[in-house]
Order: C-alpha cells, then structure tokens, then sequence
C-alpha cells in the first residue's frame, strides 16, 4: 500500500513515541491545531468537538476517552473527529497537573482530608487496576477476589477526581470553544480565497487559447462566386 510504513514500529516504539511524541509536543500540538482547522465542517460544529475532547481530559476515564469524547461530541451535535483530536490536552506533560488538581479539588468539595500527590495518584491507579486483573483471573481460578485496594482507590482517588475535574474540564472547555469558532473561521475563509483565486487562474489560462482557437466556419477559404 502506498501509505503503509516501510518499517513497522515496535511496541516499545509505540509505547515510547505514545509518551513522547518523536518530533516534540509542540510538534504534535501543531499538527493538531492543523488538523482541525482543515476540517471540512461548520466552525460552531467543530469548536462543539473542540469542547468535548478538552473537557473529557479531565476525568479520570483512561483508557477511554476516546470513546467518552465521540459520545460526547455526538451527543452535542458536534464534530467527531475534533472530539477525538481534541483528547490531546490530556497528554503525559499536561496529565499529571489535571490529576492533582482535580483531586485536590475534589477533596475540598467532598470534605476528604487525604493529602495526594503525583506519586501516590499513580500509585492508586495501578494497585486498582492490578487488583482488578487479579480480581478477573480469580473468576476462572480458586484463587480469592479481593477488593480492598478498588474501595480506597473509588472513595479517595476516582470520585474525587472525578467530581473535581467538572469546574477546570468546563472552564477550560469553554476556552478552547470560544477560540476554536474564529481561528477556524478565519482559516476557512482564507482557503476560500485561495480556492477562489485558484479557479479564477484556470479560467484565465482556458480564455486566451479558447479565444485563440479559430471556428468551425472560419478555415481560410472563400466559396467561389
């Protein structure tokens, strides 16, 4: 196929190019930021999608935010494909700030007085989730579900980060929806003009040499008298 990669990239490359882009987050961000500007949609329906991608990124749903973002985004009546794009805020620079900020808050708001740090939340996630592996093994085997890590992990991490990432998931939603609707806006515009001046060039280079072109009558000869 002619867009398929000449070498395949290894899971330790995904995993790594997945953490850490190859050409830099700015790079990516770029790209990002392009993408969305060249979709083929109405600024309002884009910058909806725009709105659904950021603010997912502040919950605690890993693993699913694509999916959260499309049904989002549907639901909304907005683009897709900008949903999907815009899950890039919740990248590994940016994840650790909305995790720790979300809790925090989070705490505050449910009264839990459990300090949190990066560590510890990271932590929390992967004891819940190794305890859920085993948890789904012991269902074929003998072996006995335990589920005292999934209780401290709901009560003191996911709740609260869940609940305490609706106010910055909205504030910051909103930002980028108000941004999204005139940059894309302008940029339409302008690949308007380009396309416009395009035709009109064609048009320019077909008129000379249709004019040029003598008629079907006009061959040269005069009929005798």
């Amino acid at each position: 196929m002619v867009f398929r990669r000449r070498n395949r990239r290894t899971v330790a490359e995904w995993a790594r190019e997945f953490i850490y882009p190859r050409g830099g987050f700015r790079r990516a961000a770029q790209y990002v930021t392009h993408r969305l500007r060249r979709l083929p949609d109405e600024p309002h329906r884009i910058a909806r999608g725009v709105f659904a991608g950021v603010f997912v990124s502040f919950t605690p749903f890993f693993g699913f935010h694509f999916l959260s973002a499309a049904l989002l985004g549907w639901v909304m009546r907005g683009n897709i494909i900008a949903a999907l794009l815009a899950t890039f805020v919740g990248n590994p620079l940016t994840t650790p700030v909305i995790a720790i900020t979300s809790v925090e808050l989070g705490h505050r708001i449910l009264g839990i007085d459990a300090p949190m740090d990066v560590r510890s939340i990271i932590a929390a996630f992967t004891n819940a989730g190794a305890e859920l592996w085993d948890n789904a093994r012991a269902l074929f085997t003998s072996d006995v579900t335990h589920w005292e890590n999934l209780g401290t992990f709901f009560g003191t991490i996911f709740w609260p980060y869940l609940v305490g990432g609706l106010l910055p998931g909205l504030a910051v939603g909103l930002a980028f929806y108000w941004a999204a609707i005139p940059i894309v806006r302008a940029y339409q515009k302008i690949r308007e003009g380009q396309a416009r001046a395009r035709l009109e060039k064609r048009l320019r280079l077909k008129s000379p040499a249709k004019a040029a072109k003598p008629s079907s009558g006009d061959d040269g000869s005069h009929a005798a008298p």
